[in-house]
């Protein structure tokens, strides 16, 4: 990777960066039935960004143009699936035969260790294409009353192509827009704040014999409001933004459909000693579901789901309580915050079969509430040597309801400490997590089991010819744990990674 900045003229600057990543199958914990690597899990990428930008006394604007290329595997694939289609709330995978020449089980542990499965037209691929414009500018003191005016677009061209045995079955397209436009008031009766104006199109098709959505055109707009006022050891904070949003589907026995929501917050955060701070904030916000909740009806290959959607889906209606207590300075610091989310019409992929590994989802919404704890606190030993303690923690489940009431894929709570110390131009780290087992389970999902985390890392600073240069590394899953994500449609084929190394060279100049 590289980043590249200099001047291209007395108000011109000039800016270059790209990355450049080939990765192949990674390696998961020892002890995985399946054998050592994920089958597809290989990755290629290129991407490269210009950027020229004009700056002026008052102000500046720029453009950037970002050329991605990118090659994957999409891992947890069986050719089984393919033939799988609902027969109402059930999943009917018949009418494969082992002697079409998909029979995954000679692919032991032994048949993982090739590289690139892709190249054995063995796994789906996809190849991606996306071209990007970025334009920003930023424009201070126009009119009197406005400290600045900022403005952001970007007009993004992507296309994917899903290939099985070198043969394009599916592909995707998405040209959208997005732009925003934002001014800073000047204060008013002792507020300071932003507002301004949102607004995005996707138009998104899909051809092929997994286009699991039908081509769709989305138009959102937003106005938006966020307001700050200071009093003595007080800060207040509100925010207020309204949205519209359209879409326009092209099939056959589908309706377009058009929602409104409103999201409103207030907060405060009181310093009440020279080392601390509580801060309160209450909101009430609405998420208007999307194209593919609304009209899905196909195979979705990267979650291994048969996705259905649901016309009659409303907005999400979330009233959330947020309070944070901080330490901020002395030799012991810590952060501790709980919340509690009740959300009316919570939208969700609720899995209404299962066979081997492939679900049949639907999407659906029923009132929830999440409520968790997260917080860390950090302790100087020495002036060079400090430790913390970490851990977070959320519990989620359906307000009522047939069938399960917990929420699907909710990650398992966490608690770990971390040790760092610098020494001259060393600096190290260790850290050690817990994540527990997830033994509240949704319909349809199994036991995820709990795992340790052990990681180190170090990096020493110098200077070569003069230039800053960084040698850094950090090993990972240093026990080389089998682990698994609760969170994952694909968690079962598809594993944490297990031991790997990272080393690498920084050069600033």
């Amino acid at each position: 990777a590289f980043e590249f900045t200099t001047a291209a003229g007395s108000n011109l600057a000039l800016h270059l960066e790209g990355v450049k990543r080939d990765a192949d199958e990674y390696r998961v914990g020892k002890d995985w039935s399946e054998g050592r690597h994920v089958n597809g899990s290989y990755k290629e990428s290129e991407t490269g960004t210009v950027g020229l930008s004009w700056i002026g006394k008052n102000g500046y604007i720029g453009a950037a143009f970002t050329k991605e290329r990118t090659e994957y595997g999409i891992p947890g694939h069986g050719h089984e699936f393919e033939s799988c289609h609902p027969h109402g709330s059930h999943l009917h995978c018949g009418g494969h035969e082992e002697e079409e020449g998909h029979d995954h089980d000679e692919h032991g542990e032994e048949g993982h260790d090739h590289d690139h499965d892709h190249e054995h037209g063995e796994v789906p691929v996809v190849k991606l294409d996306s071209e990007r414009w970025d334009i920003r500018g930023e424009y201070r003191n126009p009119v009197a009353g406005i400290e600045r005016v900022r403005m952001r677009a970007s007009f993004t061209d992507y296309v994917h192509d899903e290939l099985e045995d070198n043969v394009i079955s599916t592909s995707f397209r998405n040209k959208g827009h997005d732009a925003r436009l934002e001014a800073v008031h000047a204060p008013l009766a002792g507020w300071r704040g932003v507002f301004g104006l949102q607004t995005t199109r996707r138009d998104f098709s899909a051809i092929g014999e997994e286009a699991y959505v039908p081509p769709t055109l989305t138009k959102k707009h937003a106005a938006f409001l966020t307001e700050e006022y200071k009093l003595e050891n007080w800060r207040f904070e509100a925010g207020l933004r309204h949205e519209w949003q359209d879409i326009e589907v092209d099939a056959p026995g589908l309706r377009d459909t058009d929602a409104r929501g409103t999201s409103a917050s207030v907060g405060a955060v009181w310093k009440l000693a020279p080392q601390y701070s509580l801060r309160a904030s209450l909101s009430r916000s609405h998420r208007l579901p999307t194209a593919e909740e609304l009209y899905a009806d196909g195979v979705h290959l990267a979650t291994a789901t048969y996705e259905v959607g649901n016309q009659d889906l409303d907005k999400e209606t979330s009233n959330n309580v947020d309070l944070t207590l901080r330490k901020f300075e002395g030799d012991t610091t810590f952060s501790v915050s709980a919340f509690h989310n009740r959300v009316d019409n919570y939208i969700y992929a609720h899995t209404l079969d299962n066979h081997e590994g492939f679900q049949l989802v639907e999407y659906a919404q029923r009132d929830a509430t999440f409520t968790g704890l997260e917080g860390e606190i950090r302790q100087k030993l020495t002036p060079a040597i400090s430790a913390t303690v970490f851990g977070d923690y959320v519990r989620a489940r359906f307000d009522e309801g047939e069938g399960s009431r917990n929420l699907p894929r909710i990650p398992a709570s966490r608690l770990g400490v971390k040790l760092d110390g610098d020494w001259n131009q060393w600096h190290g780290m260790v850290e050690f997590y817990r994540v527990g087992k997830q033994d509240k389970l949704a319909d349809y999902e199994t036991e995820t089991a709990g795992y340790n985390m052990l990681n180190v890392g170090a990096h020493y600073s110098t200077r070569i010819g003069g230039v800053p240069t960084q040698f850094y590394a950090r090993l990972n899953n240093l026990t080389d744990e089998l682990a698994f994500s609760h969170t994952s449609f694909i968690k079962n084929a598809a594993p944490l990674t297990g031991r790997n190394l990272t080393a690498g060279i920084r050069v600033i100049f």
